[in-house]
């Protein structure tokens, strides 16, 4: 695996991770102390679903560490209307961060149209107060697929692509984040999700391109503990 280069200054690292908690069984005791962790140890966001958001902005409040909440999770199936609203919403309520899942179905089917309007819908309703992650589902696309994705959803506004849902098929790879980091502009990031457990894979995603990290294991990676979560 490649390494990063020594100029990396690992105290960034934390910085760069999306602390992570989406499992259908998450308690409020475990979103809290989601909290709890990204205050310790610095990390940019904490990322959840939609209907946690306003404890994680009470607990966060005043931390500096941002709200991410997810939309259309995890299959990106759902009406277009419905995400939006979900988003603004989520933003209402103190999200500063939207990670929304692509109408995937659509994309392999070559609807570019609807993919576009869908990811637009989303960037509008939260247009001025919080950012937009498009999630593609790597794993379920080629290549041309993934940068069609790319594509569309810097057309619709997006301020992010990212991997994967980590509840998808396969995870987050060098490979792809190169590629993604290829087919946008300056002007849009890539976030890696999907499988980063340890320093070596989240420093890996890092060189390859990924601006941000989102991880359940990020204290592992940050302490160098290790870790085995699934997202």
């Amino acid at each position: 695996m490649n390494r990063m280069p020594e100029t990396f200054d690992r105290s960034r690292l934390p910085s760069y991770i999306d602390h992570t908690l989406l499992k259908a069984d998450a308690t409020p005791e475990a979103i809290v102390k989601l909290c709890d962790e990204a205050r310790q140890y610095g990390f940019y966001s904490v990322c959840v679903n939609g209907g946690y958001v306003p404890l994680c902005s009470e607990a966060l409040e005043g931390s500096g560490v941002r709200v991410c909440a997810v939309v259309g999770f995890p299959l990106g199936a759902g009406a277009t209307r419905s995400k939006a609203f979900e988003a603004a919403e989520a933003a209402e309520r103190g999200a500063d961060e939207i990670d929304m899942v692509m109408a995937v179905g659509k994309l392999i089917a070559g609807d570019e149209a609807y993919v576009r309007s869908d990811i637009r819908a989303v960037a509008d309703a939260v247009a001025g107060k919080a950012i937009v992650k498009v999630i593609l589902e790597t794993g379920l696309l080629n290549e041309e697929q993934k940068r069609t994705a790319c594509r569309l959803a810097e057309e619709a506004g997006a301020h992010f692509v990212k991997t994967s849902t980590g509840f998808g098929p396969g995870g987050a790879t060098a490979e792809d984040v190169r590629l993604m980091r290829a087919a946008v502009s300056p002007n849009v990031r890539v976030k890696a999700s999907g499988g980063i457990r340890d320093l070596t894979a989240a420093l890996a995603m890092i060189e390859a391109g990924a601006a941000r990290l989102g991880t359940s294991s990020g204290v592992a990676i940050v302490t160098g503990t290790g870790g085995s979560a699934a997202y």
